[in-house]
């Protein structure tokens, strides 16, 4: 075999071995990390409307972008530090975390988490609990319009496309707003 060829040889095998070890490292230590689990953490509801299961979206990717700005909005809204928000959210989550996960099918009562919430900030920031109930139905009612009118333009452009018929998307606009399918019908 040429020496050329050796070392090609080598250096592929090399290659390949450093490839697997990394692999086999990268197995190790996913089957090691923690997997995050749904849960009230994600709950503290700073703009109602973009919602997960529980509340405001926060910490995973493009969510803990969501999660800095409703609390910027919901401080903007209560006259309040956003420092003091975003510490009285997170506060509310750990405070709220499940300890079991829920039941198949079943889903946590909204009003008694808004409830729960809005008692918990207004106690954090030393504000008036109606101020506060106040302030997120507010953002929840202005989030849900921005969930409407981009549903809209979506089905808007899959008529124009020809994806859609107008009658399905006046369908599927009416499952939304009833809340037969996509969390809409609050």
């Amino acid at each position: 075999m040429s020496r050329t060829k050796r070392m090609t040889l080598a250096i592929s095998a090399g290659a390949l071995a450093l490839g697997a070890g990394l692999g086999v490292t990268g197995m190790a230590s996913a089957a090691t990390t923690p997997t995050p689990t749904p849960s009230s953490s994600a709950s503290a509801e700073a703009t109602p409307g973009t919602t997960d299961s529980q509340g405001m979206r926060g910490g995973h990717g493009k969510g803990g972008q969501r999660g800095a700005a409703q609390a910027a909005e919901l401080a903007a809204k209560l006259g309040v530090d956003e420092a003091k928000v975003t510490e009285a959210l997170q506060a509310f989550r750990e405070a709220n975390k499940p300890t079991t996960p829920p039941a198949e099918g079943t889903k946590p009562d909204r009003a008694t988490r808004d409830a729960a919430l809005a008692k918990s900030l207004a106690e954090s920031l030393g504000i008036e609990e109606s101020k506060v109930t106040a302030a997120l139905e507010e953002l929840r009612t202005a989030a849900q319009a921005d969930r409407a009118a981009a549903l809209k333009t979506k089905l808007d452009t899959a008529v124009t496309d020809g994806t859609l018929t107008q009658a399905e998307a006046d369908a599927v606009a009416k499952a939304v707003e009833k809340g037969v399918i996509g969390g809409g019908g609050h």
